[in-house]
């Protein structure tokens, strides 16, 4: 249900030209217009924007509204409105601004980042101007140095929205519209153009990379990882889907686990590692044990672990400074399910995310967890959807749960007993019967009256295991 100040936003915004209005409701109509679909208010919205900093990706929230094509206009609107406001500052003796896009359009040549009739040649072109007939070096040393404007934002690039981010990166580099990357995301791309557009973005801003569906193998890994040190406050590395396969040791994967471990190791600000989808099979210890500093966060998600990777891990540094912990994927209904008691133990006093989804546990695998799962106090988010759990274990789950103060959502699996018929103990998630609507539904009143009845309507129990994405459970 919209708030009373959202609803008297969207009758604002229904209106052009806009009244005059206090600053701190920009943002407000800004978000009523792009839902609304009203470009050219948006166009004056930015062109009036009061502050100094305008975060797109904020104020819409919702990326699945970026899929609508009237959205695709507004988006359009905006950056053409951000770059004609940029030029007007750039005009501006000793003006420097600040302006924060958001992850918008790298992926989609339709809603382009610089758009074509307003490039970064353009601004360059229009500075050289205004020193004609100057030339040589004593233009250089008596053209006064050039305003410039910093654009920070979150880049995500493809193949096909490659060519566009490699020449506004590599063209604007010495212009006044500076391009400063914070989160650099790259989708099914070579390690040449991947290293291409790392080599282009400046080494002082940049603090996530996520390289995902890349298909890179160690090989390509160990080509675009010695880039990376170049970037002192890189804070996440994201490799999942990087077809990395150490199952089977040969000379040439021993080879490529140590450089990778090595490369590793000099990132001396890593805090987050993602190598989900990576079988590492007995290898973690090999893989991590160069890193410099404890990680928080270290997401492993179908990566065939064994034993001796969770032994490792509970007896490491980082076990009593993780804070998320993905470990989706793996079967704990065999020899992983003492194992993860034991890392547990070592995370509990500092884990706030848990994700234990599709891990075949039955209601014997969670009774066994759940006295340690209650030692992790500071707990936000747990993860056990996919898992064969009857809706008496949730029940119990949830109960003894309660007690946990910031727990604030538990994404739970459709209970056994909901299926008609129920299928086996300790099958696979994705179950072939279709799920009972409304013993579903029953189960779901169940979960709900339980917490009314404790007083905690803050916590959040759901089988829906997407859409949560832009909720801050997990902030480092």
């Amino acid at each position: 249900m919209d708030s009373l100040l959202f609803l008297c936003a969207r009758r604002v915004v229904a209106q052009r030209p806009l009244p005059a209005l206090p600053a701190d409701l920009h943002p407000v109509l800004f978000q009523a217009a792009f839902l609304d679909g009203r470009p050219l208010v948006l166009r004056d919205l930015v062109a009036a924007w009061p502050f100094p900093v305008l975060n797109f990706q904020r104020l819409v929230g919702r990326r699945e509204l970026l899929r609508d094509h009237p959205c695709k206009l507004c988006v359009q609107a905006v950056i053409l409105a951000v770059v004609a406001q940029l030029r007007r500052q750039l005009e501006e003796p000793g003006h420097d601004a600040r302006w924060v896009l958001g992850s918008v359009g790298m992926g989609d040549t339709s809603v382009p980042a610089v758009p074509p009739s307003v490039s970064v040649r353009e601004f360059q072109r229009r500075a050289s101007k205004r020193h004609k007939g100057r030339s040589g070096a004593a233009t250089a040393a008596a053209a006064p140095q050039t305003p410039g404007v910093d654009v920070h934002a979150d880049l995500f690039v493809n193949g096909t929205s490659y060519g566009i981010l490699r020449d506004a990166l590599q063209t604007g580099a010495a212009g006044p519209l500076r391009l400063k990357c914070r989160e650099f995301q790259a989708e099914e791309l070579s390690a040449s153009g991947i290293v291409a557009l790392l080599e282009s973005l400046d080494p002082s801003f940049l603090r996530r990379v996520d390289l995902r569906f890349n298909n890179l193998g160690l090989a390509g890994l160990s080509v675009i990882l010695p880039h990376l040190s170049r970037f002192p406050e890189l804070r996440s590395l994201k490799l999942q889907y990087s077809n990395v396969d150490v199952r089977r040791p040969t000379p040439e994967s021993a080879i490529g686990i140590r450089c990778l471990a090595g490369q590793l190791g000099m990132l001396p600000s890593l805090r987050e590692l993602n190598l989900g989808s990576s079988r590492l099979s007995g290898n973690l210890r090999q893989i991590l044990c160069d890193l410099q500093a404890p990680l928080e966060s270290l997401e492993l998600a179908f990566c065939s672990l064994v034993p001796a990777d969770l032994a490792f891990l509970s007896q490491s540094f980082h076990a009593p400074a993780l804070k998320r912990l993905d470990l989706s994927g793996h079967d704990f209904s065999q020899g992983l399910l003492e194992p993860l008691r034991l890392l547990l133990e070592e995370t509990s006093a500092s884990l706030l995310h848990l994700d234990l989804m599709e891990c075949r546990m039955a209601d014997s695998h969670l009774d066994a967890l759940l006295p340690t799962l209650r030692r992790c106090s500071r707990l936000r988010f747990l993860g056990l959807y996919g898992n064969s759990l009857s809706t008496a274990v949730l029940k119990d789950l949830l109960q003894k749960t309660l007690e946990l103060p910031d727990l604030h959502l538990v994404v739970y699996p459709f209970p056994v007993d909901c299926y008609k018929p129920e299928p086996p103990p300790e099958s696979a998630w994705n179950f072939e019967e279709p799920v009972d609507e409304e013993l579903l539904a029953a189960a779901d009143v169940e979960f709900y009256q339980m917490l009314a009845n404790s007083g905690r309507t803050d916590l959040v129990w759901t089988s829906n295991p997407y859409g949560h994405g832009t909720l801050d459970f997990f902030s480092l």
